[in-house]
């Protein structure tokens, strides 16, 4: 079973997501999830606002705060549902939900590549930890180049400009 919103603490959710300056918004159970592309438990987005109830993966909450890290500024603040951008930047997206992982007590990069495993991400080499060590170098270059992880491959914890 894959990890979700209710089993980390809220307060590192939180945390995490004001570090960058977005907003973690907890809707109630069974309530269809604001701003979601794919419907059901996942996660959804609306400009800095990150929309999630307590069954909705932490995969997915992840990716999709990822996605409104690496996107630029003016798509940003026209943000509603759908993410957009092109195949390097959801390697990007992929490659910096993994890094974030660890930053949630209770989860890490372990368990999220397991998680994105499960939940049946598809990558060149099979499993998630196989194209993160070994076939990700384009979506890490990508990240330092926007000046989202510096060369260490440590987050930076600011917005794509």
């Amino acid at each position: 079973m894959v990890m979700t919103v209710a089993d980390v603490q809220r307060s590192s959710i939180e945390a995490l997501l004001d570090r960058f300056g977005l907003f973690l918004c907890l809707q109630e159970d069974g309530e269809a999830i604001t701003g979601s592309f794919w419907g059901d438990r996942e996660a959804g987005v609306v400009g800095t606002r990150v929309f999630v109830r307590n069954d909705t993966p932490l995969h997915s909450l992840l990716h999709e705060t990822c996605h409104v890290i690496c996107m630029s500024a003016d798509r940003r603040a026209r943000l509603d549902t759908d993410a957009g951008g092109g195949d390097l930047e959801e390697a990007a997206v992929c490659y910096l939900q993994v890094v974030l992982a660890d930053d949630i007590d209770g989860c890490g990069r372990d368990r999220l590549m397991a998680d994105m495993d499960a939940w049946g991400y598809s990558f060149r080499l099979g499993d998630t930890r196989s194209w993160f060590e070994n076939d990700a170098e384009d979506a890490h270059k990508w990240l330092i180049d926007n000046d989202l992880l510096d060369d260490e491959g440590t987050p930076r914890y600011r917005l794509r400009a």
